[in-house]
This record gives C-alpha cells, sequence and structure tokens, in this order.
C-alpha cells in the first residue's frame, strides 16, 4: 500500500506510431521517500529512464510531468506540478515548475508521475484518464499558441480535460521553448521542444480517482494555519506589486542587468517599474490554483487587451536590451507567450545578438540596443526559425556564439548554456557561486542565495565562505521546495523550514519524519542532480560564469567597481564541493552513490 499522498506508481507512456500505450511503473515508498516527489523524484526518474548520452530531442528521451504528495490537498500553493527532461538548450537536466488545475487532474489520474516517450506519426494530442491513454490527430492545431489549442482542446474533448500544450515555437525546435497551462508557464530549458520533438501538441489530463492523505484533520489544521500566515508580511510585497517590485530595488544596489550585462542600473528603470505600472497600468490581480497569495498583477496593453507581468520578463525583455518603453516590453513579453518561448533566454540571446551587431559580428543593422520593435521582430524571426537570424537565435546563445565566434562567447550571457536570470553576480556575489555550480545552468529559482547577498548579513562585493554556505543553504531549501512542491513565496512564513516541512509531510503521508531526514533528502537530490549531469558529459569546467563577469569590473559610480575575478569564484566552487562531498572535479564521490538509489 502507497503512503498518504502517493500511487506508488508512475505511468510509461510510448507514443511511437499512431496509437500511445501506457505501462505502470512501480514506485517504492524507499524512492518516494528519499526523492518526495516533484523535481527530486523527477531525477531520479530521468536517471532510470533515460539513455546515456541520448539526444534530448530524440524519441528515447523521457519527458516526465512528476507530481508530489501535496498535490490535491487543500494547503495552500500546492496545486504544482514538475516537467523533468534532458534539456535541448544545455544538454544537461532541467526542470520547470509550474502551478494549474493541470496539477491535481494529472495526479488524480492515479499516478505519482507521467513519463512520455517516442514520436507520434503526425501532430497529436495525448490524453490521459482512468480508462488508459490514447493519441488523437491534431494537424488543426498545427501553429497555434498553446492558449488557442487548449481552447480548442476543450471544445473538442469537454472542458473536464486540463490541458498543457505547446506554441509554434515547441513544434519548430526552439531550444528554450515552453509548456504552457492556463496562461502560466513550465518555461526553463527547452521542454516544449522536447514534446514537440515527440509530435505532440497538447496533454490532456482528466481526474478519475481520489487519492487519501493519513491525518486528514491534521491536514486541514495545517492548511488553515498556512493560509492565515501567507497573508503576513513575508507574502506582502508578492501581493501589493507583484515580483516586479524588484526592478527598482535592484537598480538602485547595482544588480539590474543592463544591455547585455555591460551595466547594471537602467536609466529607463521607473517607467518600468511595479509603481509607476500599478498607478497607471494595473487592472486585476489573479492567484494561480489553490494559491492565496495572489502575486498575479495584470496591466492594460496599449490598444486594448491585458497582459501578466513578472519581474524576469521585464527585466530581460526591458533593460537587458536596453528597452524603457512599456507598452514595447508588454508587446514583447505577450508575443513570448503566444510563440511558446522562455523570456528569459530570448532576451538574454537577443541582448548578445544587439552586442554583435555593434561590434559588426552580425550584419543585422536594425537591430540595436533600445529598440523595443526590433525585439518583436527578433522573437517573431526566432519563433519561425527563418533563415539567418531565426535559425541562429533558436539555438539559444551559447550555441548561437560558437556559431560566429569572434569572441563572442565570451559576452553570451549563459551558464552551461541557459541564459542568466535577472542578478548581476559581480555585486552578488553568494549568487553568483550559485548561478555558476546549479545543475541547471544560471537559475534563481534552484539556487536563491541572492536572498543572502540583500539580506546585510554578508558583504555581497566580497565572496568568501559565508557566500559558499548561504549558497548551499538556499540550494537545500530550494530541493525540498520544489519536490514537495510548495511555492517558492511561502519560503519567508517558515521560522523553522525543514522542521515544519517534515510535519507537513508527515501528515500526509504517515512517514515519521524530521528535519535531520529532510536535510538527508535535500542533499541527495542536490547530488542526484549532478551525478545525472556528470553521466551526461559535464565536468567541473561547466560550473563557471561568462568571462565578462570575471574579466571586466562592474562599475557602480563614483570611481568604484565591484570585482570577481576568476581566482575568487574557484575558491567559493572548491569550498561548495567540500561542502556537498563531492571531489575536485565536482563529482559525487563513489561512497555517496548509493545513497542515490539508483538501481533501486
Amino acid at each position: 500500500m502507497a503512503p498518504g499522498g502517493f500511487f506508488g506508481r508512475a505511468l510509461l507512456v510510448d507514443v511511437g506510431g499512431r496509437e500511445a500505450t501506457g505501462t505502470p511503473f512501480e514506485l517504492t515508498e524507499r524512492v518516494l521517500r528519499s526523492y518526495l516527489g516533484g523535481v527530486g523524484l523527477g531525477t531520479w526518474l530521468l536517471h532510470r529512464l533515460a539513455p546515456p548520452g541520448v539526444d534530448p530531442l530524440a524519441p528515447a528521451a523521457p519527458l516526465a510531468f512528476v507530481f508530489s504528495s501535496l498535490v490535491g490537498t487543500p494547503l495552500t500553493t500546492s496545486a504544482k506540478f514538475a516537467v523533468v527532461a534532458k534539456s535541448p538548450l544545455t544538454g544537461l537536466l532541467t526542470d520547470a515548475l509550474a502551478s494549474s488545475q493541470f496539477a491535481i487532474s494529472g495526479k488524480l489520474t492515479g499516478h505519482d508521475a507521467l513519463v512520455i516517450r517516442g514520436r507520434a506519426d503526425e501532430l497529436s494530442v495525448l490524453l490521459i484518464d482512468g480508462d488508459g491513454v490514447r493519441l488523437e490527430p491534431a494537424p488543426d492545431l498545427a501553429g497555434l499558441a498553446a492558449g488557442e489549442a487548449e481552447t480548442a482542446a476543450k471544445s473538442r474533448f469537454g472542458r473536464n480535460w486540463r490541458t498543457a500544450a505547446i506554441g509554434a515555437a515547441g513544434e519548430r525546435g526552439v531550444r528554450y521553448a515552453t509548456i504552457s497551462h492556463d496562461g502560466r508557464h513550465a518555461g526553463r530549458g527547452g521542454l516544449g521542444a522536447v514534446l514537440g520533438a515527440k509530435n505532440i501538441k497538447a496533454v490532456l489530463v482528466r481526474a478519475a480517482t481520489k487519492v487519501s492523505v493519513a491525518d486528514q484533520a491534521g491536514v486541514l489544521a495545517a492548511a488553515r494555519d498556512l493560509r492565515k500566515r501567507s497573508f503576513g508580511p513575508a507574502t506582502a510585497k508578492y501581493r501589493e506589486l507583484g515580483t516586479l517590485a524588484n526592478l527598482l530595488a535592484f537598480n538602485a544596489v547595482s544588480t539590474l542587468p543592463t544591455r547585455n550585462f555591460t551595466a547594471a542600473t537602467f536609466e529607463g528603470a521607473p517607467r518600468l517599474a511595479a509603481e509607476e505600472l500599478h498607478e497607471l497600468r494595473g487592472v486585476a490581480r489573479n492567484s494561480c490554483a489553490s494559491c492565496s497569495i495572489g502575486c498575479e498583477h495584470i496591466y492594460s496593453r496599449k490598444g486594448g487587451g491585458s497582459q501578466r507581468m513578472e519581474y524576469e520578463n521585464v527585466f530581460a525583455l526591458g533593460p537587458l536590451c536596453g528597452v524603457s518603453d512599456p507598452d514595447d516590453v508588454f508587446a514583447a513579453s505577450a508575443r513570448c507567450d503566444e510563440l511558446g518561448i522562455d523570456t528569459i533566454s530570448a532576451g538574454g540571446t537577443i541582448a548578445w545578438a544587439m552586442e554583435c551587431v555593434e561590434r559588426g559580428l552580425i550584419d543585422e543593422p536594425w537591430l540595436r540596443f533600445g529598440d523595443g520593435k526590433a525585439v518583436l521582430r527578433a522573437l517573431d524571426a526566432i519563433g519561425t526559425r527563418s533563415p539567418g537570424l531565426g535559425e541562429l537565435l533558436a539555438q539559444g546563445s551559447r550555441r548561437a556564439a560558437e556559431a560566429v565566434g569572434h569572441g563572442s562567447i565570451d559576452f553570451a550571457p549563459q551558464v552551461k548554456g541557459m541564459e542568466l536570470p535577472g542578478y548581476e553576480p559581480r555585486s552578488l556575489q553568494s549568487m553568483a557561486l550559485g548561478l555558476a555550480v546549479n545543475a541547471r545552468g544560471a537559475d534563481h529559482n534552484r539556487s536563491g542565495a541572492y536572498e543572502a547577498d540583500l539580506s546585510g548579513e554578508l558583504d555581497r562585493f566580497d565572496g568568501g565562505a559565508a557566500h559558499v554556505a548561504a549558497a548551499v543553504g538556499t540550494e537545500d531549501r530550494a530541493a525540498v521546495m520544489d519536490s514537495m512542491i510548495l511555492c517558492k513565496f511561502l519560503r519567508g512564513v517558515f521560522d523553522d523550514p525543514f522542521t515544519e516541512w517534515a510535519r507537513l509531510l508527515g501528515l500526509v503521508t504517515g512517514w515519521p519524519l524530521d528535519a535531520d531526514e529532510l536535510r538527508g533528502a535535500a542533499r541527495r537530490i542536490v547530488r542526484a542532480k549532478r551525478a545525472f549531469n556528470v553521466r551526461e558529459g559535464a565536468t567541473a569546467a561547466d560550473d563557471t560564469l561568462p568571462a565578462r563577469m570575471l574579466e571586466t569590473p562592474l562599475e557602480l559610480g563614483s570611481g568604484r567597481s565591484a570585482v570577481l575575478d576568476a581566482d575568487r569564484l574557484r575558491s567559493m566552487i572548491a569550498g561548495y564541493y567540500a561542502a556537498r562531498g563531492l571531489d575536485e572535479e565536482g563529482r559525487v564521490a563513489a561512497a555517496d552513490l548509493e545513497d542515490l538509489l539508483l538501481d533501486a
């Protein structure tokens, strides 16, 4: 019998040919307890089911939708799922989280994970419910935006199906294409391209069963308490202004990446700030499924309509490209949603191309910093993979730089192939380490070490041992939250996180968990990610930052500068390896491999 909150099985779906088949795959209690669900369980599944060295876009490459024990409970923000695969952008493990009713319905098909392999003969939709799996041809959905495909699927199959779909970019293999559902996105690493390579336009799930918890009364009481705390000061910023509130704050402390990381303050920031837009454009506030925070802020668009805006898409399509006109940034964000591409990778790749144009390395004179219309034109080229520039930029900044050459890799804003988020590493040196060593590549959600940099408790311009401890700590906390799964915006409401998370999981599963066991699970998940990447060819040389960050001081004004040289970063990385129990090459020690249960 499975523990509370789990079914004890995954469903392996083969979509090869014209018909789909589904095969149950047992998930033992030992594996579930060791990896918790979500990203942790997805990492274990990739170890077991992805052939070593497989091309991420090959039929044999698995794509896993993974749930957790908390999905379907009344715990706020728990209606989330993870999508895990080998990334076509990085060639390494990637995972992305999303919130929607798809999570609940997907789990209530009676599975803790849905793993898709193979390639359909024609563009199709995949349906999964209590009656099994089936493919339905869907050539009429070709080229549609994910939202349009979702609407069409509901019309065709009924409103009780929940849909995750790709846009045109996923169909065309853009290496940072997204998977979307209910207007939200599993965004980073090109998961939409992986689904598109399987000739699947959408996955539809329908609830067919229920799942029990170990202590129903205890879960209800915990849910009431967590909901109450979610309205407190720890989440006030997200409720009042959303993540876009970070823009002016980061600009003030010289950590807002601008014009492809050549500066960290942007003169046009006030025009894009949440405070300004809230007064002039704010029209609504919304919440994800089963969420009491309500961080989503909706703004009116010029000419009609509205757009959800967050810090990362505004940073990437605004300051990073030198664009200050909010209408242009809104339009670019909407275009990314329509095409189904990650805003961070899109903005980073376009910003790199703009600098290449300045340097005479790319002959597209219209693609200039500060030109919002040029950003839109570039996005259209990427989404259609038009010959020349579109095909080049659809590969992401690392592959594009390798093609262009002339040292352009030195200023490509990426780690391991994934474009940098909106944090300047030279002025946030805990974050610099977190970005360099993270398994997913340049990432702020799996390593939120910027929290320590901005806490005022350490010198953010002088990385050292304290910064290593901060990076390890935030990575561990993220590993548990991403596997439970709970929203990161709740992290501030827990006074004693591991102890409180152990209690929540214990109420659901019935396991007698404690904080030490969860800390062990966090370390296991982080090590398992690294072990997968090493298996796929990653080395210590991949744990680094772009040469620009390590060779060019960041000017702060008044004669001041921020410096992060290669020696300092290497010293912090060595400290990180030691703290993680890795060898000098960043590999998991042989004595620790058994703990990963890779043969279980």
